[in-house]
């Protein structure tokens, strides 16, 4: 039994070793990086079976990641190769403060040809939870229609879905088009996971209530609404929105994979049977362990270290 279903494309990641912009730097480290694949290296990591929907370059980058999903044990029954196209990579300099700059090279990538015909055959009898993002949908049309397809599959077949927006207006045509696609997609979720400052551009309005009360509208059971060092805030249908404190970061690293890690947290809570204050509090937790690392995904725990951070840190 697979817990959790993941679509997305993993990049190469090529993190610049010494400081300065990324025009001066000339020797990188090599990883992944992408906000599935930190969801799912992050649910490996805690013990749970997932499985990874994506199709890469036959490339050196896309064996590298291969090999890297492998050595997570994360499942590639769903990965397949494209010998035409090349597999995404980013670029990331050094920083002392503040976030990082990036530069991604992944326009016409292998996973841009993924299709429809690439999610038709997958059997949702066996898959507990679909983990669906706001990325896929805006790197083609054919992705975008692969993504509604399956989220149309999972709901009919009564699977649990989860859905992040994590917005990224760069990638699509145009905001309205943004909006039209990720709230139409939104309406298959059991739970919606948008941030405040999403909220402001997806309903208009960076109020936590508007912002629930849109998506439970909109067809959601639980919208749990990201609100960064003030943590988040857990609204469940016929309850009160009720805010689910942070935890205190003395010094943030770098907030990339902060909300993957958020992520993270909430599947992880729904699969151990925990409400969903619970599941806020994990998801909070391993957004603040996140962000005292530097790159994509090495700050995700252990179970061990999850449990023990949180009794640490009990207020």
């Amino acid at each position: 039994m697979t817990d959790v279903l993941l679509l997305g494309e993993p990049m190469g990641l090529f993190s610049a070793t010494g400081y300065g912009s990324l025009k001066e730097a000339m020797t990188f480290n090599k990883s992944v990086a992408g906000a599935e694949i930190n969801v799912g290296i992050g649910l490996s990591r805690l013990g749970h079976q997932v499985e990874y929907i994506t199709k890469l370059g036959k490339d050196p980058i896309g064996e590298f990641i291969f090999e890297a999903l492998q050595k997570e044990a994360i499942g590639t029954n769903f990965v397949t190769f494209d010998e035409d196209h090349n597999t995404g990579l980013m670029l990331k300099n050094k920083v002392k403060n503040d976030d990082p700059d990036t530069a991604y090279y992944r326009k016409s990538s292998a996973f841009s040809t993924l299709s429809k015909k690439d999610v038709e055959n997958i059997d949702f009898n066996n898959i507990k939870v679909l983990h669906v993002t706001g990325i896929p949908p805006a790197l083609s049309p054919s992705v975008r229609e692969a993504v509604e397809y399956l989220m149309q599959k999972a709901k009919k077949a009564g699977t649990f879905i989860t859905f992040d927006p994590n917005l990224r207006p760069a990638l699509w045509e145009s905001t309205q088009k943004m909006l039209e696609v990720l709230n139409a997609l939104a309406k298959y979720a059991d739970v919606v996971l948008p941030g405040i400052s999403e909220g402001e551009t997806l309903v208009g309005s960076s109020d936590v209530e508007a912002i629930a009360q849109f998506y439970k509208k909109n067809g959601a059971d639980v919208v749990i609404t990201k609100s960064g060092s003030q943590g988040a805030y857990v609204t469940e249908k016929s309850k009160e929105t009720i805010n689910v404190s942070g935890f205190k970061v003395e010094k943030v690293i770098d907030t990339v994979g902060a909300g993957d890690g958020f992520a993270v947290g909430i599947l992880h809570a729904y699969l151990e049977g925990l409400n969903w204050k619970e599941a806020a509090t994990y998801a909070n937790a391993i957004g603040s362990l996140q962000v005292q690392h530097a790159g994509d995904n090495e700050g995700l725990p252990t179970k061990e270290v999850l449990n023990q951070y949180v009794e640490q840190n009990k207020k």
